[in-house]
């Protein structure tokens, strides 16, 4: 592994010098990029990489990272290596996940997207799109991405860089761009499910799927999710229709004759939006709840109604029995919906597929958890350069986004020791 100098680590009130910093750098980053490097240059470049994100200075592309190196890092190398070598940033990832996930008392898995602003068009995937990031449209590139949160911290579990329609057709484009022929259009909401399904693979806890309603309002990733086992509190529109709960199902008569039989059930009502469903079962039907929220940590209460009702949605056949298949009503959901004393109305819906024995304040915890991705974009933006990237290549976006997701993690287990506590 790659000598490391006892340069300036910008780790701000460090108890610990330097040197004792960079040793514990240095073996975490043995740790993580092992499987994903079996070359030795390989292994010392991420090394040298990992350090010159850690350290001081404003800015974390790779001129001035190599800068800061001195000469212990030779520039063609690293961009070499960042750019075109042929590691999987995915294994990186994975290590992070597995070493960090066990330490920070997961709660939940975070779904989300975030900006990347550039220049120009030739970097993989730019157009002219909608950022959160920057709050209107703009020239950028935007990342999707799973993050577990937890107690005692966060930690990134995948990244994928979505690539919009009219860059998949331009050949030329994509090949200055070194796109993989195999990679193909996917919305935001299929990148998501892809990359919570293959962390669902890795040796760590799984948690309930949180995000926006960019990705609850979508049906068919909530029905692939279930459909995977895994757990979902998405936010949702208020305009979502469902059936309530005392929805009769009943197949219809059997019908003689020629003409295609359906032995689809029928519900003995139409669905109606959740936001008229609420309205009309009134604030009667809220609880109050008590709750940890927030970044300070104190509890925090509000008003909750907690309702079972069937998502409205297209449902299909889904029940095995006796080797044939028979269709049955959609599933029953959680019905989320945060009504604030003082307002007319509420002001947050969410589709959960969590138990009907779960508890009301676990729900609304979990519903009002999201706010945590917020802390690891601050600290892989604001501190680590998460969006400093420079270059113009597919697989050297997402061997940066992964070797910054190492360093992230090395941060989150130096501050879960108090010997060596480092600043959020």
């Amino acid at each position: 592994m790659v000598a490391v100098s006892e340069t300036a680590v910008d780790l701000g009130d460090a108890v610990d010098p330097p040197s004792a910093v960079v040793g514990r750098l240095e073996a975490f980053a043995g740790e993580v990029l092992a499987e994903a490097m079996n070359r030795p240059v390989q292994l010392v470049n991420g090394g040298l990489y990992l350090r010159g994100l850690i350290e001081q200075g404003v800015r974390k592309s790779l001129e001035p990272l190599v800068e800061r190196l001195g000469g212990e890092a030779d520039y063609q190398s690293m961009q070499q290596f960042l750019a075109d070598s042929p590691w999987d940033p995915a294994l990186v990832v994975k290590a992070v996940a597995e070493r960090v996930a066990a330490e920070i008392e997961v709660e939940a898995w975070v779904l989300d997207d975030t900006g990347f602003p550039k220049d120009g068009k030739d970097s993989p995937g730019v157009k002219r799109q909608y950022s959160g990031t920057l709050g209107k449209i703009g020239n950028c590139q935007i990342g999707v991405s799973l993050h577990a949160v937890g107690s005692k911290g966060t930690v990134p579990l995948g990244w994928a860089l979505y690539l919009p329609e009219e860059w998949c057709k331009e050949k030329a484009r994509r090949k200055k761009a070194k796109i993989p022929e195999e990679v193909a259009f996917a919305t935001k909401p299929q990148l998501g499910v892809e990359l919570a399904v293959r962390a669902a693979g890795w040796k760590i806890k799984k948690a309930p799927v949180l995000g926006d309603s960019a990705y609850g309002d979508n049906t068919e990733l909530r029905d692939q999710l279930h459909g995977e086992g895994l757990q979902y509190v998405l936010s949702v529109s208020p305009e979502t229709t469902v059936f309530p709960a005392e929805t009769k199902f009943t197949a219809p008569e059997p019908r003689t004759g020629p003409g295609r039989r359906s032995n689809h059930p029928r519900p003995d009502r139409d669905p109606e939006s959740i936001g008229a469903l609420i309205a009309r079962l009134g604030e009667k039907q809220l609880k109050t709840v008590t709750f940890r929220d927030g970044p300070d940590g104190k509890p925090a209460r509000s008003r909750f109604a907690f309702v079972r009702v069937r998502a409205a949605h297209h449902w299909r056949p889904h029940d095995q029995r006796w080797g044939k298949t028979e269709e049955v009503p959609p599933r029953e959901e959680w019905l989320i919906a945060e009504w604030p004393k003082g307002k007319s109305e509420p002001t947050d819906y969410w589709i959960a597929n969590l138990p009907a024995s779960t508890k009301p304040g676990r729900l609304a915890r979990l519903a009002r958890l999201r706010w945590k991705i917020e802390l690891d974009y601050r600290q892989l933006k604001g501190q680590l350069g998460l969006d400093h990237y420079e270059g113009r290549s597919w697989l050297g976006w997402y061997h940066h986004t992964a070797l910054v997701t190492a360093v992230h993690g090395f941060l989150t287990l130096e501050r879960q020791n108090p010997n060596h506590q480092r600043p959020a």
